[in-house]
């Protein structure tokens, strides 16, 4: 009676990692772009709103994400570049680059937290708008915006945290090299030495013109 055994075969066992890494690559990709893009939308809208008391009756104020604090925006675009970033470097530096998206949504949602009850924008509104630097902003509201910057924030942790586990299986941008490290070899075009146009255009390239013709 003859057994079979299945050997697993080196491609059979690459699969999994390559296919966790392409999975993780696009999950990553999607959280941050739409992270970032969710805390710069959320900053430009309005956090808070109030009224102050000025001759005449009630001025109504408001105060957009922007005016509470400038962080979430700030580190959306940093937490932005860095996603990028993530493809152009390798090993030690794209763990740092990970680890910079991480605190970028981190830090978003620690601002946004923050800003959620802030009125100090509201304050320094009402003490413009009466002209008086002791008015405070009244009948204060909160609308939900600040969560939204919460929610992009955690797309950009999370985004974070899948570069840190899986960075290491996924491509590096590689503009002179092939997938192996080694150089791409350089292309050459043809030279007709009975045209000078040709060997100035050569030599303007690096080129010797006098050696032989690349096969």
């Amino acid at each position: 009676m003859e057994y079979v055994t299945a050997v697993p075969t080196p491609r059979s066992e690459a699969a999994g990692p390559a296919r966790s890494g392409r999975r993780s690559l696009a999950v990553a990709l999607l959280c941050g772009a739409l992270g970032a893009a969710v805390a710069l939308l959320s900053s430009r809208q309005g956090w808070a709103a109030g009224t102050v008391a000025v001759a005449g009756g009630d001025f109504p104020l408001t105060a957009k994400g922007s005016d509470v604090t400038g962080v979430p925006a700030a580190l959306a675009i940093v937490g932005l570049a860095a996603l990028v970033a993530v493809f152009a470097v390798r090993s030690a530096g794209r763990l740092l680059v990970a680890a910079l998206l991480a605190l970028s949504g981190a830090g978003t949602i620690a601002a946004a937290l923050l800003g959620v009850s802030d009125s100090a924008a509201l304050d320094e509104k009402a003490a413009q708008a009466s002209g008086d630097t002791s008015a405070t902003a009244e009948a204060l509201t909160h609308t939900a915006w600040p969560y939204a910057a919460v929610a992009g924030g955690a797309l950009l942790l999370l985004a974070g945290l899948l570069a840190l586990r899986y960075g290491r299986l996924w491509p590096a941008m590689s503009g002179r090299y092939e997938r192996d490290g080694t150089p791409r070899p350089r292309q050459t075009r043809r030279v007709d030495p009975d045209r000078p146009e040709d060997l100035w255009k050569a030599l303007d390239r690096g080129e010797d013109p006098t050696g032989p013709d690349p096969a």
